[in-house]
């Protein structure tokens, strides 16, 4: 069968995060192939998210930290400098978008086209020709044109999304998966360290899911039947991760 991970943050901030990295990862997946009008859907999500809240500052800090912290590292004997070295470089090029004026996505909040579709979307059905024939004019563009149409929006948050990627790529490298047994379907775990991000890895053949909960220093898992969609009374074995 396969493995599926399933994440659960433990913080607000960890949380944005991983739905900016979810939409980023939407956005990739139109860009490779030709999903038509679906595009605009992850796009205008983003849209949204970026209008409620500047992630600017946060994001920052934590590229700050995270660069105050690996350079304490480059001093510690015994230790990948090289790695660690290349870590910091793509931290640091990550940083400098971010430190320019301008709003993220201002430019596509200014497009004509842009806005006429972001106002109708929210509708059901309103993608039909006649409800949007602007779009209608766009999905009758060559495939080629419209991809680079798309690459030039995604663009204007890479500012955003690429550092908040890496930042997320950092705090799942804190920890690796080891095996846990939930005995009755539920795993309880305590951290003396502050964690941010839980990782469950688990075997689709089991038949479950698990739905997780938390702060900081504390977390639950219960892992719920699939088919019957109530607590399984199951061991359920799986890989967990606990990143700080």
């Amino acid at each position: 069968m396969t493995d599926l991970i399933y994440e659960q943050p433990l913080n607000e901030k960890i949380r944005s995060y991983l739905r900016l990295e979810y939409l980023s990862t939407q956005l990739q997946n139109n860009l490779t192939q030709d999903h038509q009008h679906r595009c605009f859907y992850p796009l205008f999500s983003l849209c949204e998210l970026t209008d409620r809240c500047d992630y600017r500052s946060d994001v920052l800090k934590d590229l700050d930290r995270n660069i105050a912290l690996l350079s304490k590292w480059l001093e510690l004997p015994h230790v990948d400098k090289a790695q660690i070295n290349d870590i910091i470089n793509r931290l640091t090029q990550a940083k400098a978008p971010l430190q320019m004026p301008d709003r993220i996505g201002i430019h596509l909040k200014k497009d004509k086209f842009i806005s006429a579709l972001r106002q109708r979307f929210g509708m059901p059905g309103a993608c039909c020709n006649f409800d949007l024939p602007q779009l209608h004019f766009w999905l009758g563009k060559p495939w080629k044109e419209r991809q680079l149409d798309l690459q030039c929006w995604i663009d204007q948050y890479q500012p955003l999304l690429t550092p908040i990627s890496l930042l997320l790529e950092l705090i799942r490298n804190t920890a690796d998966f080891t095996p846990a047994d939930a005995k009755a379907g539920f795993y309880q775990g305590d951290s003396a360290q502050a964690l941010s991000l839980i990782r469950v890895k688990i075997d689709t053949s089991q038949g479950c899911y698990p739905t997780i909960s938390g702060h900081r220093n504390r977390y639950a898992i219960h892992f719920v039947d699939f088919e019957q969609q109530r607590h399984t009374d199951k061991t359920i074995q799986f890989l967990l991760a606990t990143c700080t």
